[in-house]
């Protein structure tokens, strides 16, 4: 049962330094986790190098994003059980404490490991800037606020690929995880000195044995998705314990939010066709883009010949275009508070440019046919991923807006996290059938000769091509988003 505790935090109505200073604190945390990703994914290559193991590759990525993912349905309803600073302060010194401990890992056991601590701290960044910018601002103008978040993730997300390959390149790839250490601090103190203000909390029944549930079934399904084929043979012993531990876990889990107070999956947000329809377009879009835009680093370096820290430029366009985009989009919704359009047209883009990657990837052609779609990609997603936030808070009961973002957030994060794990299992599977099992001696920087090279293209070319044909999806579960007017809060329970 919910009730209403005293007040906490930041208020419902503040003023617009104050609402300055708390989105300045909002930047920084989020510029924090957006360069962590960029910068380790310019590394990988030279990490593998270092630490061996091209097969796990992927899994540097995924421990993080699974860890991420699991705890962003808790970090939701702790937010609003406690408020929003004691949750803000918890992921930032956990997501540091594992910047320390990557950065001292000596084998790709332990970095996988010390990745996944990360991530239980950086679950937290995305829904709690979200539900505090719910809290600050009517939905007009958090259409141009999301925007301008959105431009401080993309220009983090370009310094990240630069700043990662500099750092590889001149210092060691260990400098990547402790260059989070001073931007923590300024993020730490920027939150400690804006976010004081009262919030009306709501007391929560923490679904912990759900959690766990969600976790296993997931991670038993990435098992099976990443080792089949390759490590393990599909009809191994190893693979259909962990298809029948996912089976298992999944129903289980299902049976559990029938009968728990509040289940860390709450079925009423289920009711709503916009959560619905808003969750499964974020998902398959994300799929999408991480399951390719982790392989940029990879293909520049090894495929085209390209240092770490050119690498790290030739990803700068997608950045730029989601800019732009977020920028022209956020003020034009909030003058008109219309979406759907923007997004159509976004995914639209999106696949042309997937499509577009994958044949010049796959044909071996140059920078000039590669750079173009990769800025387009970019502007494409740019006009996707802030309305859809906007739209799903707006749709939802303010007690179930902290929680409700949260699963979005969630749900987007999954969608990544399946991609990488399938990107990364349709790599390993080219290589190993091709004989080259680990490749480690292809993160050293090394040119590879001709077939080598032909092969690691070949096998970039078909995840593009693979996350061409998910975004399509999502492109055909878009037409069936309804619309939401977002001229006033909403008050009611969500619209069936």
């Amino acid at each position: 049962m919910t009730h209403t505790k005293p007040p906490q935090d930041i208020p419902a109505q503040a003023s617009a330094s104050e609402i300055r200073a708390v989105y300045l604190a909002l930047m920084a945390v989020l510029g924090l986790g957006a360069l962590d990703q960029s910068i380790v994914a310019t590394a990988l290559p030279r990490i593998v190098g270092d630490l061996g193991g091209m097969a796990h590759l992927s899994w540097v990525v995924t421990a993080y994003v699974l860890a991420s993912t699991a705890t962003m349905p808790l970090y939701g309803k702790l937010a609003d059980q406690y408020g929003r600073r004691p949750m803000v302060f918890t992921a930032l010194i956990t997501f540091l404490a594992g910047s320390v401990l990557c950065g001292l890992a000596q084998d790709m056991t332990q970095l996988i490991v010390f990745r996944a601590i990360q991530g239980l701290g950086s679950g937290g960044f995305m829904p709690l800037a979200q539900i505090i910018i719910a809290d600050l601002v009517t939905p007009g103008e958090r259409a141009r606020r999301q925007g301008s978040i959105a431009i401080v993730f993309a220009v983090t997300s370009v310094l990240g690929p630069v700043l990662g390959g500099v750092m590889t390149d001149w210092l060691s790839w260990h400098w990547i995880f402790y260059i989070n250490l001073p931007i923590g601090a300024l993020a730490l103190w920027a939150i400690a000195r804006s976010l004081k203000k009262p919030v009306v909390t709501h007391a929560h029944r923490i679904d912990y044995l759900g959690s766990v549930l969600l976790t296993g079934a997931i991670v038993a399904l990435l098992l099976v998705l990443a080792l089949g084929g390759t490590e393990w043979a599909w009809d191994a012993p190893q693979i259909k314990a962990c298809a029948a531990l996912a089976v298992v876990l999944g129903g289980w889990l299902v049976l559990h939010l029938r009968r728990a107070a509040e289940p860390v999956l709450p079925p009423d947000l289920f009711h709503s066709r916009v959560f619905n329809v808003a969750s499964i377009v974020m998902a398959l879009t994300f799929m999408g883009l991480m399951g390719a835009s982790v392989f940029f680093p990879l293909f520049f370096q090894l495929v085209m010949g390209s240092s770490p820290a050119d690498s790290g430029m030739l990803t700068v366009p997608m950045m730029i275009g989601m800019i732009i985009a977020s920028t022209v989009n956020g003020r034009i919704m909030a003058r008109t508070s219309k979406y759907k359009q923007a997004q159509v047209l976004g995914l639209a883009v999106a696949v042309l440019s997937f499509g577009a990657l994958a044949l010049a990837m796959d044909r071996g052609l140059g920078y000039p046919y590669i750079e173009p779609p990769i800025f387009m990609l970019g502007a494409g997603l740019g006009l996707v991923m802030p309305n859809m936030t906007i739209v799903v808070q707006h749709a939802l009961p303010l007690p179930r807006r902290g929680v409700g973002t949260a699963m979005l957030t969630f749900f987007r994060s999954l969608g990544g996290l399946l991609g990488v794990t399938g990107s990364g299992a349709i790599l390993a599977h080219q290589l190993h059938a091709h004989g080259v099992a680990a490749a480690a001696s292809a993160g050293t920087g090394a040119v590879l000769d001709p077939a080598l090279r032909a092969v690691y293209r070949h096998a970039i070319a078909n995840v593009f091509g693979a996350g061409t044909a998910i975004v399509l999806l999502a492109l055909a579960v878009l037409w069936f988003l309804p619309h939401v007017s977002l001229a006033a809060t909403p008050a009611t329970p969500p619209a069936k």
